[in-house]
């Protein structure tokens, strides 16, 4: 049991990073694209919610699948993921809608734009954070 303890805390470390940077991306699309639409309050967290949990068990698959088969779309393993994920969420999740194969398009490159700076971002202000609660 505790030899998988290690494993599960990074898993829910990157569940939580996971969370706010697909909030990010998920706020951002809801700006940008008209047909891209999120019912207001906490339906935010919800579809944010639904979307990280699909995307946490979903992007390693692709890329392990990816770079076993076709490594020359390594690249495209995160816009890939995160159109799968979106449209995952939106068959599962009541409270937001993409209308529009530009949308759909377009909300992928965003959504997974933002994600992943934000997902760049965020382990450094944790890191940090937790470096100066250790300090004091």
């Amino acid at each position: 049991m505790w030899v998988y303890l290690p494993a599960m805390i990074r898993f829910l470390i990157n569940l939580v990073v996971y969370f706010v940077s697909a909030l990010v991306g998920i706020i951002v699309a809801d700006l940008v694209f008209p047909g891209f639409s999120v019912k207001v309050g906490f339906s935010y967290v919800v579809v944010a919610a639904i979307f990280a949990i699909i995307q946490a068990i979903l992007s390693p698959m692709v890329r392990s699948l990816t770079e076993r088969r076709a490594s020359a779309f390594m690249g495209g393993v995160g816009l890939l993921s995160t159109f799968v994920a979106l449209f995952l969420t939106s068959l599962i999740s009541g409270y937001f809608d993409i209308d529009g194969i530009g949308t759909w398009f377009g909300a992928t490159v965003v959504v997974w734009l933002f994600a992943a700076i934000a997902a760049f971002i965020l382990p450094f202000l944790l890191v940090k954070r937790a470096v100066k609660e250790v300090r004091n």
